[in-house]
């Protein structure tokens, strides 16, 4: 396995403090046929479970991903990630987040005796702190917004390695299990509602099923007040953020977002936008039905209601789910 610079084709090595090429581009993952990373670390990862249920109008299949060993979907990206980082002989290791991908580092560091050091806006809710803290990781509270903390990362990652859940492709090598878990359960749904931040479901998703051969129609959910990429799928400028009680996904400028627009596309799927007030009704929806989630996953969720207001007319639907309420 190898890195290759999806701009100019330079390849970098997996173990190096390289994250992205000099010439600005974005690495992609390169590995032989049938090559696999090993699974000497785990934390009892079983395939979550769907759930069949009425949402409005609409019959969807809910993936229950808050399941995951450190309640969320990122486990799928950290444990690829950590297993190889531990062949690779990588002793400790900086990461950024929100929340969600930060504990799921921490917990998988943890079980493999890598030190971590997790950067986290000073803003984040306390239980994600707290879960973070939990894993024995190094914690560093950022001032100000999540890119302020993208910015403090950088500084860090000179001379330790960045096991990245955005830069760092083995992330993504991970989080595209979602998909073939999906096909063996249900089926190539016709739709998947993904929400979108850094793109990391949205792009494994994009590559576990276009592994698979055929692409559902990926409809990605950014919120209102922080819509960057939706903004330029459909042709506008960018706004500035603005806080969000979805705060995973309040990612002022992804650095996959060309990918992210190109996967959408492809699926011939859409970009839509959904309001704080929808999401937390979303969210109150599913707590009536004993399915407790954090707003972020609420966003996937108000987004299908509002993508299909009068109902589905019989689609394969699917609404991963991608936090537990327990961290919020």
């Amino acid at each position: 396995m190898k890195f290759i610079c999806a701009e100019c084709g330079c390849e970098y090595p997996l173990d190096g403090l390289d994250y992205r090429c000099p010439c600005g581009g974005l690495f992609q993952l390169s590995k032989a046929p049938g090559e696999t990373v090993g699974a000497g670390v785990s934390l009892g990862e079983v395939p979550t479970p769907v759930l069949r249920r009425k949402l409005g109008h609409t019959e969807v299949y809910l993936k229950l991903d808050y399941l995951q060993p450190t309640g969320s979907f990122k486990d799928r990206g950290a444990f690829v990630l950590i297993n190889k980082l531990l062949e690779l002989g990588i002793r400790e290791v900086v990461e950024d987040s929100s929340g969600n991908a930060g504990a799921a580092i921490a917990g998988y560091c943890a079980a493999a005796g890598i030190r971590c050091n997790i950067y986290l806006p000073e803003s984040t809710s306390a239980g994600k702190i707290k879960q973070v803290l939990a894993y024995g990781a190094n914690l560093v509270k950022v001032p100000g917004s999540r890119d302020d903390t993208a910015r403090a990362i950088r500084q860090a990652a000179a001379t330790t390695y960045y096991a990245s859940h955005v830069y760092n492709p083995l992330f993504f090598e991970g989080t595209k299990s979602l998909a073939y878990e999906i096909k063996e359960q249900v089926g190539i749904p016709d739709y998947i509602f993904v929400p979108a931040g850094n793109g990391t479901m949205l792009l494994g998703a994009y590559i576990g099923f276009r592994e698979l051969g055929k692409l559902p129609r990926i409809i990605a959910v950014q919120s209102r007040n922080c819509a960057p990429v939706a903004a330029v799928f459909h042709g506008r400028t960018p706004e500035p953020p603005a806080p969000t009680v979805a705060e995973g996904i309040a990612i002022g400028q992804p650095m996959r977002l060309q990918e992210m627009v190109t996967a959408v596309r492809e699926s011939h799927g859409d970009f839509i936008t959904v309001d704080d007030d929808s999401v937390l009704r979303a969210q109150a929806m599913l707590g009536a039905m004993g399915i407790y989630i954090e707003p972020t996953a609420g966003a996937a969720v108000a987004g299908m209601l509002q993508y299909f207001p009068a109902g589905d007319n019989g689609l394969n639907i699917v609404v991963p789910l991608t936090g537990s309420g327990l961290k919020k």
